[in-house]
This record gives structure tokens, C-alpha cells and sequence, in this order.
């Protein structure tokens, strides 16, 4: 796997390294190993799989309050996202700055979530697919999250959001 820090401190982008011959091609999207070697959270208590039928689809922005902060690993199997992370951490240096990258089904990519980040994706295409992984089990009193919305961050979404849960369309705006 390759490695590539963003801009956002502990948050990495994925890329897988192909080991191609006459049947197709193998390779590595986990290893406990290469995770900790980055300094990266190795724990995996939750996978989980989202679908969504129609491109527009809004999801997120998402997080898990102390004690259940939870980093993430994910990865769009089918259709393609705009996946979007945000820096909650108050301490950081990029406080309330966003990242996106496109993760489609081609490109393979991966992002690398810490904890203390919001994390949300809109859909580019009809039936896209995200697979992640998560540190930490869900507890729904921990949940929270941040309209994508927001003007505290300004996420600059690359088409018009078409379908969102009431959930998602309601939260309230970010305060530190």
C-alpha cells in the first residue's frame, strides 16, 4: 500500500500497489502491520457497507463524541463519492479545515480517517457503493453530527445534493 499524508495531520490517503499477471491483479487494502508502521489506528471493531441507488445522495458529516471517537478506513466499492473530512480536533493546526478526494470503484483509493474528524461523502453516480471500517462500535447517544452545509466550513460540493436524511439536513450548525 502507499501512504500519503493530506493536509490534514494523521489523515492518509490509500493507494493500493497491484500485483498484476494473466489472471488480473491482487492486492493489499489492510494490514495490521503497515497501519502501525504510519502511526495509524490498527482497530477494527465495525465494517460496514452503505448504498445509495441515486447520485445526489448526501451522507454525513459524522462523528462520535469521547469516549467513542472513532478513526475509519474507507473505500468506495462501486459508483464513485465525493468523500469529505473535516478536522475537529481544537488542538490542531488545521482546526475546522476540510479535505475531499473521489474514491470510485477504478481508482481503488482509499482515505484513512483519525479520530476527531467528521466524515461525510455525496454520491457522483447511480449505485455507488462505500465500504469502511471503523475503530470503535457505533453507540447512537455518541453520535453527532455537522450540516454539510455549514458555514463554518464553506465544502465546496462538487454537484447539488438531491437526497438527504431528515437526520442529516438537521443538524445543528458547528460551535466550538
Amino acid at each position: 500500500m502507499i501512504f500519503t499524508e493530506t493536509k490534514l495531520k494523521g489523515a492518509f490517503i490509500i493507494d493500493i500497489e497491484k500485483r498484476e499477471d494473466n489472471r488480473g491483479f491482487f492486492s493489499r487494502v489492510w494490514c495490521m502491520k503497515e497501519f502501525d508502521e504510519h502511526g495509524l489506528n490498527t482497530r477494527n471493531f465495525q465494517s460496514n457497507i452503505g448504498f445509495s441507488p441515486k447520485k445526489g445522495t448526501m451522507r454525513g458529516l459524522h462523528y462520535q463524541l469521547t469516549p467513542y471517537e472513532e478513526a475509519k478506513l474507507v473505500r468506495c466499492t462501486m459508483g464513485s463519492i465525493y468523500d469529505v473530512i473535516v478536522d475537529l480536533r481544537q488542538e490542531s493546526q488545521t482546526y475546522k479545515q476540510w479535505f475531499a478526494l473521489e474514491l470510485t470503484g477504478e481508482n481503488r483509493r482509499m482515505v484513512y480517517i483519525p479520530e476527531r474528524f467528521a466524515h461525510g461523502y455525496l454520491t457522483l453516480e447511480n449505485n455507488s457503493e462505500v465500504f469502511y471500517q471503523s475503530s470503535e462500535f457505533y453507540y447512537p447517544e455518541w453520535a453527532r453530527g455537522i450540516r454539510y452545509d455549514d458555514p463554518a466550513f464553506r465544502i465546496n460540493w462538487p454537484i447539488e445534493v438531491q437526497v438527504i436524511s431528515e437526520n442529516d439536513k438537521n443538524w445543528p450548525l458547528y460551535i466550538s
